[in-house]
């Protein structure tokens, strides 16, 4: 009909004449539907012939076989948008819609558009636009890329879309309820719709170090796997372009792949950022947009369409998958369906006859008819074309066979945020789903009259222009949505309300529990954010169960570098230290927080006596069942060597004994710390090793395996009892002395006082006759050295206790060691125990030989142990092992303790477990929530800590010059040299600055000090291309060869600064006196002075050598001053095709070739 001439005034008037003759309701756009006379004489043929039954036949015929999943559908489990009027929520998405709002705004003024030049209200203005208004992403340059790992320089490389996705995505997982880190690995799948590639193509130039990223940046496929790169996932990653159709036919892919078992769980969505106005200015001249920036949907007002941004993302899963894994079901995906317009009436033309063709599939993939159905969230875009066309297409569908009471209702989102294109069926579907679970269908905007380009009574199907309420009326709400591409795809989504879950009755607990709040963030800053957002979001919300946010904080967030954990019994307690956290005071004693800086082995140590107090622990054994069982069974262990009991001592029970008695002391602390031992296990916290510090290792050994609870028992029982015999005659005291100063100062007695302890690099303990322990502690008193009499009136460790060898020998005698699970350290010998040497004559010697604890300890932070956790009811150990480690400049380390004196009960251990926690060592928070029943609950998502990257960004000028600016240099003098000559102190720290500066300015921050110098290089953002630049960087800045490996080799900046200084401690012995300086023509001949270091020649260029396109000047000027300074720079020798080379003609390969040779 185009063909022929027909145009759209000609279109109605064959229209009219053609309802006139045939006398049927024939719709406005039966041209645009049938775009031929035969298409017409079709239409008109199959409305004239046949009953309404027949008709309805007819239009099922073109439907397949519904492949409806009602067994085990497709579910969303969770959903997340940014949107048009600062909607970064779907809460924040129905504020908007259900007060009406509207969030069209003017041209951003932070993206680099010339806006007032672009900016004409004459359609036929070449390069400019008629409209100045439209639905955008406010701040859409900024990104959080330290939390994905990635660079500030490859940030700057990526389309923002890649970007929103790779958020959105995050709070999409946290709203479901999931940890995204335990999806690594899995049948994750990702389909996401986007159609822009208009961010790098917008600049005429591209700043040089940013090429090789910009491939990836702006590539579409990249967008979906980059998100499965990201998060590990091993499901299809698709980037789906079918233009404004590309969300929901997204959404259909995923539930497809999850029908097939190809995925077991799929993000499906879209996104759309306009990094330039191009397709403001391609509209214009197509006239298809709204002058006022609005979508007026099915308005007789409706004059164009206006442009949107926003992402949408919805999570899918099978619903027994949801079920089991105890994710929120918010809707039930019915049914799909994905069609195509064909030869219809133009290329970017919308097809009525396709649109109905869509319905019915979707339909019968639901397995539903038509009046089942409440309601549609429209495509809707506000144009005189496409909305009557679709208007008419659901007429002709959903509006017929319906109760008058129960038309169809339709709306259109656009009409608020504008059109999103790639995110508009994703955002439908949100925008549908927070108003089923609200029970409300809001108002469509912009509606002054609908369009009189429909026939409204020829269907019922009325148009929201005001709100109202969605009764369940006997069933579940169901909705549709379309989206409809302008190349001619058409989707379409039938959602269903889920049934309400019946969750199990929670029986109040007569005490509220002691419980964690674990918050974490990858900076300080987001963890404090983190902190402020929970704090805001429970004030005023009583209701919420702490055990349900504990449960939440767990399961459902990602653990993160920076720590917090918040212990507390109720909300009160609990509440008042997130508030503490996000205020950055001083911080509460339930409130603990660090960086997880610590990675390597851990090690239970058990001190000796000291740590002692009444009713140590005696909380426990009422609020840990673990603790309590394993001291029961240590108790019962000890009933056969004692005649009191270790639950009445603890409980203070009268008439037990006291813990001044060394025969229940020991036996007491024994079993107190066997037991810890079990509690810490039952948290997750493991040994690697063990280690025991003299009656210690009683408990060491049991723990370790390798002596039976019942030998472990007889040991310390019968040792004990025999020690008590030695009360009276000697004494301990802890000294701050050095080993050899100590042994030192006790020589002037002999025999009489030994060091019996080596606790650390400075604090001994001295054991020996009373009187000559008082006259020590006297002298040293006066010269003001810090010493400490234990309470003790016996001497272990020294001669003493010689004298009941024999006694020992005999009681012992049944001890069978064992071969045990765990590594044990001695500290009788300070080698590792084998399974044999824990007999009689091991626990005599344990007894009177030193404690070697010092040696034990630098053993094994050797061996890379470096968390030592102290197994006590005090700790007594921790600031001897932390002065150890200090000593040994060893990687980031934890000494850690249990309980504190008159601070026994769970709280104080969930303390220390969250101080072990917080440094790195990993928990299971889990047995603090038995018996809470918690559930889910919505909890603020992640506070990301953006930064601007937009690819007009200026690029940083930090260099290693700067880092080297303040090393003096000779004449002619190289990087190796003028290090080398530094003082070690100031050598490490210039390389240190070097190597921070030289990371920070291959990724692009703007600050050196972004660099954490132990982090890994990979969490850093480096990668490949970045990698070998920086050792590049390095190795021009040091002049020293580093290996092509280097990043690779030495993973953190740190690693790779001791590797420099390394190569300079053994550059330093290479070099020989530097020769001085001659200038050329000054007594001897051109040529014959001494050759500069190829490395200085590099060293002198390397300042003309900029990174971008225009180097070729500053190149060409170093060169010509080299050639000046050498006088005779190239020579028969230097084999460059036999002659000198023109610098002015030279190509740029044969200048660097020069550069290289030199």
């Amino acid at each position: 009909l185009v063909e022929l001439g027909l145009d759209s005034l000609t279109a109605i008037e064959l229209r009219n004449h053609l309802t006139t003759a045939t006398d049927l309701r024939l719709p406005a756009t039966l041209t645009f539907d049938h775009p031929t006379p035969h298409a017409i004489a079709t239409h008109i043929d199959r409305e004239l012939g046949g009953t309404r039954a027949e008709k309805e036949t007819a239009a099922r015929a073109e439907v397949v076989a519904g492949t409806s999943d009602a067994e085990d559908p497709i579910v969303i489990v969770g959903m997340a948008c940014r949107l048009p009027g600062g909607v970064e929520s779907p809460e924040a998405l129905w504020r908007l819609v259900e007060s009406g709002g509207d969030a069209v705004s003017e041209f951003p003024a932070d993206r680099g558009w010339d806006v007032e030049r672009l900016y004409d209200p004459d359609p036929d203005r070449p390069g400019t636009s008629y409209t100045k208004h439209g639905g955008f992403l406010r701040d859409v340059a900024d990104f959080d890329a330290a939390l994905f790992g990635i660079s500030p320089r490859e940030a700057i490389a990526m389309d923002p879309q890649q970007r929103l996705l790779l958020e959105v995505a995050w709070e999409a997982f946290e709203r479901a309820g999931i940890d995204p880190d335990r999806l690594r690995g899995s049948r994750t799948g990702v389909f996401a719709g986007m159609m822009y590639h208009d961010y790098a193509p917008r600049l005429e130039q591209i700043p040089g170090d940013l090429e090789g990223y910009l491939i990836n940046g702006s590539a579409g496929s990249i967008a979906t796997g980059r998100v499965a790169y990201t998060f590990g996932f091993e499901g299809p990653a698709v980037t789906v372009d079918t233009a404004c159709s590309s969300s929901l036919v997204a959404l259909h892919l995923a539930a497809q792949s999850l029908r097939t078992g190809e995925s077991d769980l799929a993000l499906a969505g879209g996104v759309a950022v306009m990094s330039s106005p191009a397709t403001f200015v391609e509209f214009s001249r197509q006239r298809g947009l709204s002058p006022d920036g609005r979508c007026k949907a099915f308005s007789s007002s409706a004059d164009g369409t206006g442009w949107g941004e926003g992402v949408s993302l919805l999570l899918l899963e099978r619903l027994s998958d949801a079920r089991r894994n105890g994710h929120p079901v918010l809707a039930i995906v019915r049914g799909s369906a994905v069609n195509q317009d064909g030869a219809s009436n133009g290329l970017t033309a919308p097809s009525g006859p396709s649109q109905q063709r869509v319905i019915r599939q979707a339909l019968a993939n639901a397995g539903l008819a038509p009046h089942e159905v409440d309601a549609v969230e429209a495509h809707g875009t506000g144009t005189t074309l496409g909305d009557p066309i679709e208007a008419q297409a659901l007429l002709t569908t959903y509006g017929q066979d319906r109760p008058d009471d129960r038309p169809l209702w339709l709306g259109s989102l656009k009409s608020n945020v504008a059109h999103t294109q790639a995110a508009a069926g994703g955002a439908g579907v949100i925008k549908m789903i927070m108003a089923m679970r609200s029970g409300v269908l809001p108002k469509t905007l912009h509606v002054d009259e609908p369009t009189p380009h429909v026939d409204w009574s020829s269907g019922n199907v009325r148009l929201l222009t005001e709100a109202r309420p969605w009764p369940e009326e006997g069933r579940p709400r169901r909705a549709g949505v379309s989206s409809f591409g302008v190349s001619g795809t058409n989707a379409h989504v039938i959602l269903e309300q889920p049934a309400a879950e019946e969750e199990p009755a929670r029986a109040d607990a007569p005490t509220p529990p002691t419980l964690p709040w674990v918050l974490s963030g990858h900076l300080p800053e987001a963890l404090r954010g983190q902190a402020v957002s929970l704090a805001t979001y429970l004030e005023g919300r009583l209701e919420v169960d702490a055990a349900d946010v504990a449960h939440s904080l767990l399961t459902a967030r990602t653990l993160l570098t920076e720590r917090a954990v918040i212990v507390g019994a109720g909300r009160a307690a609990l509440d008042s230290g997130v508030r503490a956290l996000a205020e950055e005071g001083a911080l509460p004693g339930n409130v603990v927080r660090g960086t997880a800086d610590v990675a390597g082995k851990v090690v239970f140590v058990f001190p000796g006596q000291g740590g002692q107090w009444p009713a140590m622990a005696g909380e426990l054994l009422d609020s840990s069942p673990v603790f309590a069982e394993r001291f029961t069974e240590c108790a019962a262990a000890l009933g056969e060597f004692v005649t009191w009991s270790p639950l009445d001592v603890v409980r203070q029970v009268p008439g037990a004994p006291g813990l001044e008695r060394v025969d229940v002391v020991q036996p007491v602390l024994w079993a107190v710390m066997v037991s810890l031992a079990a509690l810490w296990s039952s948290y997750g916290v493991r040994p690697d090793a063990v280690v025991g510090h003299s009656q210690g290792e009683i408990a060491a050994a049991v723990v370790a395996g390798r002596l039976s609870l019942r030998d472990g028992a007889r040991v310390v029982a019968l040792r004990s009892q025999a020690i008590r015999t030695l009360s009276g005659d000697g004494g301990m005291a802890s000294v701050a002395l050095p080993l050899e100063e100590a042994e030192a100062r006790i020589a002037f007695w002999n025999d009489r006082l030994s060091v019996g302890v080596v606790n650390g690099p400075g604090s001994v303990v001295v054991s020996g006759e009373v009187a000559a322990l008082t006259e020590l502690l006297t002298a040293l008193e006066a010269e003001g050295i810090r010493n400490r009499r234990i309470p003790v009136d016996y001497a272990s460790h020294s001669a003493q206790v010689e004298l009941i060898h024999d006694e020992l020998a005999k009681a012992l005698s049944p001890v069978a060691p064992r071969a045990g699970s765990v590594p044990m350290l001695s500290t009788v010998t300070g080698d590792w125990v084998d399974d044999t040497e824990l007999d009689a004559a091991y626990w005599y010697a344990n007894l009177r030989r030193p404690v070697l604890f010092e040696r034990a300890t630098r053993e094994l932070a050797a061996q890379g142990h470096t968390v030592f956790v102290e197994i006590s009811p005090h700790p007594v150990l921790t600031s001897a092992i932390s002065e150890t480690l200090d000593a040994e400049d060893a990687p980031p380390a934890l000494a850690v303790g249990t309980l504190r004196r008159d601070q026994g009960g769970l709280d104080r251990f969930l303390v220390s477990l969250a101080e072990a926690f917080v440094r790195g060592v990993p928990v299971d928070w889990h047995p603090a929530l038995d018996g809470t029943g918690p559930r889910q609950v919505p909890l603020p998502t992640y506070a990301f800590q953006r930064s601007r990257y937009w690819l007009d960004a200026s690029r940083s000028a930090s260099t290693a010059a700067d880092a080297l600016a303040r090393v003096p240099a000779a004449a002619d003098s190289s990087p190796v040299r003028r290090l080398v000559a530094l003082e070690p102190a100031e050598r490490r720290q210039t390389v240190l600055d070097l190597v921070r500066t030289e990371v920070a300015a291959v990724l692009r921050h703007s600050k050196d000090d972004a660099v954490g110098m132990t982090r890994a290089f990979r969490e850093l953002g480096l990668d490949s291309l970045t990698a070998v630049d920086l050792r590049n960087r390095l190795r021009t800045a040091t002049g020293l060869p580093l290996p092509t490996t280097l990043i690779f080799d030495h993973p953190t900046p740190t690693a790779v600064t001791d590797h420099i200084l390394s190569a300079l401690d053994a550059a330093a012995m290479d070099l020989s006196p530097e020769p001085p300086a001659e200038r050329i023509g000054e007594g001897a001949a051109p040529g014959s002075g001494p050759a500069p270091d190829p490395l200085t020649v590099l060293r002198d260029l390397e300042a003309g050598l900029v990174l971008g396109t225009d180097a070729r000047g500053e190149v060409l000027s170093r060169l010509r001053a080299l050639v000046a300074r050498l006088d005779s720079p190239v020579t028969p020798g230097d084999d460059l095709e036999d002659e000198a080379l023109d610098l002015d003609s030279a190509t740029d390969d044969e200048l660097f070739d020069l550069l290289d040779r030199s």
